[in-house]
């Protein structure tokens, strides 16, 4: 498995399942995710936001990468952000080094 994939398993096999009209919602097939049944798929972590999806095998567009961050994988979402002019790439290690390191730096400035 390489980098930031993953592995999603929902076994249904002894449960009633999730009910179809809550499994449209969150945007799953019912059939998958019903009575009896057993879903296994993969799945991808955004390099910039830590979303995970789970992969849709008849995708045919291409998933984006990042070039600053060693073509690692990029959600849609963050894919779309990257393109705008304003944008300040950031990774989300960066963004979480920062906030811990300014709640330090504010820890030390109190009496």
């Amino acid at each position: 498995m390489a980098q930031r994939e993953g592995f999603l398993l929902i076994d249904h096999r002894a449960s009633p399942g999730i009910p179809a009209d809550v499994a449209t919602q969150i945007g799953m097939d019912p059939k998958l995710v019903g009575e009896g049944r057993m879903l296994e798929a993969a799945t991808l972590t955004c390099a910039h936001c830590k979303t995970v999806i789970v992969r849709n095998p008849y995708r045919t567009r291409e998933r984006a990468r990042c070039p600053k961050c060693s073509h690692k994988y990029l959600c849609d979402i963050c894919a779309f952000h990257a393109t705008l002019p304003d944008y300040n790439h950031k990774p989300f290690e960066a963004k979480v080094d920062e906030h811990f390191n300014m709640q330090a730096h504010s820890r030390l400035l109190l009496p």
